[in-house]
């Protein structure tokens, strides 16, 4: 029997490598043959145990790779054949409850608890639901976009936090050209934010961060970022009054984890009819200082941003195909699946000596 080579999350900081068997596909299905899958912070707290995982399963919902088996209605549906290139969104939505059908399927209300890619258990066949393996069954309520041959595999997963860029520090706030902006946190989440809203028209992007984000925020500037804030060394709220003479932003997007002062920073910084995106977790940490006078005073607009829908993601494959920007320095590190245990202390920061901004593992 033909088997995948799989990376299973046994339990917390616990990966081990098992040989899978590869599922028959049906007509609503597809196998993907993966070439590389990306990692974010989402992948860490799994595998920290910060939040829910099913374990046994195999991680990885960023995966890049190409069609090795379908059905023929799959085919249909997707509008992809054998051999097709195709990036893989994480969610598994029913398509047919209210959120669906509204066109927000990242919100769907039908589908099981935790219904996603990298989220599945192996308990539930065929197994291979997760990009930490050579292969990545498909199931009939995927979602899929052509990826461009010319974009090498490590670069190509960028997909996914691109995507994030565009939903969240445009889509979602409403950017408008010539907005003032402010990116809390020079991740790799965060530096596509400073992409999206330099393709928005963006009149001033600032980015802030650690003194330990030295080289993220000069690669900021290098993206479009008109000013960079080390907010150990000066006050991030007054930084921002003093660079937008006293106005405050347009949008503050805080795509810190962890960091729940950022949540209050990102009130401050909002201009009076200002928009606060909040995309990085804190997992149930509560926020110090929080007065929800602020919002009222100011007449904010505070967003959640869970994750990516079909439009931001097209757009971010469009910016990826065009060449503009240097995706290349985003990049940092191209690993094999059975090192996805040192992956992820690496994008922790766990690792002494090497800094690590975005990290590819394949098969």
């Amino acid at each position: 029997m033909a088997e995948a080579r799989a990376m299973v999350m046994t339990g917390p900081r616990s990966l081990e490598a098992r040989r899978l068997p590869l599922p028959d596909v049906g007509p609503d299905e597809a196998l993907l043959q993966v070439e590389a899958c990306g990692i974010c912070g989402t992948d860490y707290e799994q595998y920290h145990g910060a939040i829910y995982a099913p374990y046994p399963f195999v991680p990885g919902h960023e995966p890049v790779g190409r069609i090795v088996a379908i059905g023929e209605r799959a085919a249909a549906r997707w509008r992809v054949e054998v051999g097709a290139r195709v990036a893989v969104e994480p969610a598994i939505p029913c398509l047919s409850c209210p959120l669906c059908l509204g066109g927000r399927y990242t919100l769907c209300m039908g589908r099981r608890p935790m219904s996603a890619y990298g989220f599945i258990p192996l308990s539930v066949p065929p197994g291979l639901w997760g990009g930490y393996a050579s292969h990545m069954y498909l199931a009939p309520n995927s979602v899929l976009h052509r990826v461009p041959e010319h974009l090498p595999s490590e670069l190509a997963v960028l997909f996914n936090p691109l995507g994030a860029g565009f939903r969240w520090a445009v889509d979602l706030p409403g950017l408008r050209a010539g907005d003032t902006v402010v990116v809390l946190g020079p991740g790799q989440r965060g530096l596509a934010c400073v992409i999206a809203a330099r393709e928005a028209g963006a009149g001033c992007i600032i980015v802030t961060g650690l003194a330990a984000d030295e080289a993220r925020l000069a690669l900021a500037l290098e993206l479009g970022a008109h000013h960079t804030v080390n907010v150990e060394a000066e006050d991030p709220v007054e930084a921002v009054r003093r660079l937008t003479d006293g106005r405050g932003a347009d949008v503050v997007v805080d795509v810190t984890a962890y960091a729940v002062e950022a949540v209050t920073q990102a009130i401050e910084m909002a201009a009076r009819g200002g928009t606060v995106v909040l995309a990085g977790t804190k997992g149930r940490r509560p926020v110090p200082d929080f007065y929800s006078d602020r919002i009222i005073g100011k007449e904010l607009t505070v967003k959640g941003a869970l994750g990516v829908d079909y439009a931001s993601y097209e757009r971010a494959l469009a910016v990826m195909a065009s060449g503009r920007y240097p995706l290349q320095r985003l990049h940092s590190h191209t690993l094999p699946i059975e090192e996805a245990d040192r992956a992820l202390r690496l994008l922790a920061r766990e690792v002494p000596g090497e800094e690590a901004l975005h990290i590819a593992l394949v098969p």
